[in-house]
């Protein structure tokens, strides 16, 4: 892990971005706390950039509760080399989605699969690097989308011991066998007017989790209309399980 800067943020919050491999990604730290503190994975659809406003505002608010946050990009976005498997499915999605069509279990498979046999890997090889830093330390939580990624993160990672996930992505059938071993506590937020997300499904991968706690926490509204409200929700999640 190769730190490349960093900048003291509002709130006593420490950001430092940097590479792992090729890999970029962003820790943010509380400056304010001493001993070590929780870390927070926090998941995205990709182009970290273009995500990094919501991934600040999350961050700043984790590093008010005494969590250390972390984020690294999606393979095939932002300035990462495109996957052309990847990119044929997206234009799949667009044209089914447009054309009023169901989205064929194929383009999904295509579209997420790959890229959770890609990211989980790299993923963990991050949560390597951070735990060994100064001041970083368990339990570890992981927080937001791909759902995908989280559930198979969940499945394949002791280290995480809780998860709040985000239904708001398409999500193949084979997941669902990998969302029945899921045992650790879960916080999962659904939009229930996504309109790029299929709701029963949503609700059928809930079902199949087999947490004995879990906590499913549906809002009316499209895909971005998240009310500020459920991040204290999930703020509480985390601070009765990671701390």
């Amino acid at each position: 892990m190769q730190f490349s800067s960093e900048q003291r943020l509002d709130g006593g919050v420490l950001e430092r971005e940097f590479t792992l491999g090729e890999v970029p990604g962003i820790l943010w730290t509380p400056v304010s706390v001493s001993a070590p503190v929780p870390l927070i994975l926090l998941g995205h659809p990709g182009g970290l950039r273009k995500m990094y406003p919501r991934l600040v505002g999350r961050a700043q608010r984790s590093a008010a509760e005494g969590f250390a946050t972390a984020t690294i990009e999606l393979p095939g976005s932002g300035d990462r080399p495109r996957l052309p498997a990847a990119e044929q499915a997206r234009a799949d999605l667009r044209r089914a989605m447009e054309a009023g069509e169901p989205v064929s279990d194929e383009t999904v498979d295509a579209l997420i699969l790959p890229l959770a046999d890609q990211a989980v890997p790299e993923w963990q090889a991050a949560l390597d690097a951070l735990l060994a830093l100064p001041g970083i330390g368990g339990p570890v939580g992981y927080s937001g989308g791909v759902i995908s990624i989280g559930i198979r993160l969940a499945v394949s990672e002791p280290r995480i011991a809780a998860a709040v996930l985000f239904a708001g992505s398409l999500v193949p059938r084979a997941m669902f066998a990998e969302a029945r071993r899921v045992t650790i506590p879960l916080h999962v937020l659904l939009q229930w007017d996504d309109e790029g997300n299929d709701r029963q499904a949503a609700l059928d991968l809930f079902d199949a989790f087999s947490s004995e706690e879990k906590t499913l926490h549906a809002h009316m509204g499209g895909h971005t209309g998240v009310p500020q409200f459920a991040g204290d929700a999930a703020a509480q999640f985390f601070t009765r399980h990671l701390k």
